[in-house]
């Protein structure tokens, strides 16, 4: 008899457009584990491995490291794990043994390495932000959708207590119809400094070919890209909203439905020639809803040393977090912390509240047993809610090279109505030879 996996994995690629590599069609795991791959093998990467391995039907078959001196720790962990450097290699000759991947790279590969996975009919694990640009994200999306893989975004919080809490308090309506959210963090992943003109030795064990990928391949400088940095830089990261937007806007996203603004401005930082802005500020404009006071909602978003109006701060005091959400309603506010218990204000007024009983999910686990084909829908697939949550997301980074622009957004045409300039940067040109197929 076949597997409900295999019938899953047999109809997705039955639709799917298949990259250039020889495709077969792996059966179900013996003993139904799912056997799993990883990109990336240190940081984010091995958190998500060893977050993987919690649950008794994973089995890590092989990882892609273009840096040697980053496995010491994962092979401590999986000493039996076969190790690639090439991640097209990995795929190659890996595919028909896999269920599944993670994708836990620098955010310029999210993309490249997740479409042609899900074009093998391998279900997809991505990391936040889910692509580099928004029209990568949309291929994500499509592509999902085309080959109905299993997908989840790299937003684990969305599946802990704290954050659903929050989104059940708001569609609740205990602080009332919401006018406008404010979401900060104090992160600083920009750099207003000049790249560095200089040229350093490339470290033994690190192929610096591969590990820029589909991007430029500048000189290699010690500690400038490789392996904390590369967020601030343009080419390979997505500065601080991109880092932490997909986690902090998230709360709002689930708990109001807000797909897709209809325009965002920038009143912040702006990049430099090769580096993300540092102490961004932004308003998105949403259409509004029945859990909205009004026809439009405003979103703030806040990094840095930008930061929420100073009446928070002195309504909450030592309550007030360095990095969260606020909620502003027509009956009071709700302050909704990163990783931390969302709290209706004023307190004299919401001092008996209960807060509702929530079933414990594990973002990582709801992922596996879909993937093993029981009847969980992950929360954060890539359709219906990483996509359009990254997509939000990224058009600030692209509002931040105009600033004090309101950039109009068409969501259907992927383009914005007011600005030819702005619609260069929803996509780009991969490097000569790394093209993907699917991307390019």
């Amino acid at each position: 008899m076949i597997s409900r996996r295999t019938f899953i994995r047999n109809s997705a690629l039955a639709g799917a457009t298949l990259p250039l590599f020889n495709i077969g069609v792996a059966g179900a795991s013996p003993n139904e584990k799912v056997n799993h791959a990883g990109f990336g093998a240190a940081g984010m990467a091995l958190s998500d491995l060893k977050n993987f391995k919690g649950s008794d039907f994973f089995n890590l078959v092989a990882v892609a490291e273009v840096d040697d001196n980053r496995l010491t720790k994962l092979l401590e962990i999986f000493p039996d794990v076969k190790v690639y450097k090439d991640w097209r290699v990995l795929l190659e000759k890996e595919h028909k043994n896999l269920d599944s991947v993670n994708v836990s790279t620098p955010d310029h590969m999210h993309a490249p390495i997740g479409v042609t996975a899900m074009q093998m009919g391998l279900s997809v694990y991505g990391q936040k932000p889910l692509a580099q640009t928004v029209y990568e994200t949309r291929r994500m999306a499509d592509v999902a959708r085309k080959t109905g893989v299993v997908t989840q975004m790299g937003i684990q919080l969305s599946s802990g207590v704290y954050e659903r809490l929050a989104v059940r308090l708001i569609q609740d309506g205990v602080v009332g119809k919401i006018g406008e959210v404010h979401v900060f963090s104090n992160k600083t992943w920009g750099d207003s400094k000049p790249r560095p003109n200089r040229t350093d030795p490339v470290p033994p064990g690190l192929d610096w070919d591969l590990w820029c990928g589909v991007a430029p391949k500048p000189p290699y400088l010690a500690g400038y890209y490789h392996p904390g940095n590369w967020r601030r830089r343009l080419d390979y990261g997505t500065g601080t909203l991109g880092d932490m937007g997909c986690h902090i806007y998230s709360p709002m996203f689930g708990a109001l439905g807000l797909k897709a603004p209809l325009s965002v401005t920038s009143t912040g930082g702006v990049p430099n020639a090769h580096n993300w802005a540092v102490n961004e500020r932004f308003e998105y404009v949403f259409p509004g809803n029945n859990l909205t006071s009004g026809k439009t909602v405003k979103v703030f978003w806040y990094d840095g040393a930008q930061r929420p109006p100073e009446f928070f701060k002195e309504m909450f005091g030592e309550k007030m977090p360095t990095q969260g959400s606020i909620f502003v309603g027509s009956k009071g506010l709700l302050l909704a912390p990163h990783n931390g218990r969302p709290v209706p204000y004023p307190r004299e007024k919401f001092a008996d509240i209960r807060y509702p009983k929530l079933t414990p999910r594990n973002h990582y686990r709801d992922f596996l047993d879909a993937v093993r084909g029981e009847s969980v829908k992950p929360i954060a697939d890539f359709v219906d809610y990483g996509g359009p949550l990254t997509e939000t997301v990224l058009l600030g980074g692209i509002a931040s090279r105009f600033p004090n622009e309101a950039l109009e957004w068409d969501r259907k045409k992927l383009r914005f109505k007011n600005n030819e300039a702005a619609n260069a940067f929803i996509r780009r040109e991969y490097r000569k030879g790394w093209e993907v197929e699917g991307l390019s």
